[in-house]
């Protein structure tokens, strides 16, 4: 294999988009014409399963411009980032069995951009506060004001629900 790094993230797309696809079957597809609610799904799922067998094949006909050989995993990062999602899925809704109440959308994007920007090479509070308050003030406009989501927008002992 000539590019093992564009091999490895072909593979990976070709996984992601045979599960959608797959997973777009149980719902109804139609038609060009006439779209179900699996018509998107499956287009996407084929197109980033055909894009990933399109990596793959390069990678392993042509060589590479430099070398690009995988490197060791990124623990901080991955970890920052998975518990920086985790961390939102809790706050936006709790976890009652143990106690934990609802945050809302705004604490869980807080949550989730402080937590977030951990996995940086560098951590600056001002920053962080700056792009939480951001993407708060965008998010509670696009969600709650334009689209009329019914999220928990504030922490439960806040909203009084």
């Amino acid at each position: 294999m000539k590019n093992t790094q564009d091999f490895y993230a072909g593979l990976l797309f070709t996984g992601v988009g045979s599960a959608f696809g797959w997973g777009a079957l149980d719902y109804q597809v139609g038609s060009s014409g006439r779209m179900g609610p699996g018509y998107f799904p499956l287009l996407l799922g084929v197109l980033l399963a055909l894009l990933g067998g399109v990596m793959m094949l390069r990678a392993a006909l042509f060589q590479a411009d430099r070398a690009n050989v995988i490197g060791p995993w990124a623990w901080k990062p991955m970890v920052a980032i998975i518990s920086a999602n985790l961390l939102f899925g809790v706050a936006l809704g709790g976890l009652p069995r143990l106690g934990l109440p609802a945050l809302g959308l705004m604490g869980g994007i807080y949550g989730l951009t402080f937590v977030a920007c951990l996995a940086g090479e560098r951590f600056k509070f001002k920053e962080a506060a700056l792009l939480a308050t951001a993407l708060a003030a965008l998010s509670y406009l696009a969600f709650v004001l334009l689209l009329k989501l019914q999220l928990p927008v504030w922490p439960v002992f806040l909203a009084g629900d």
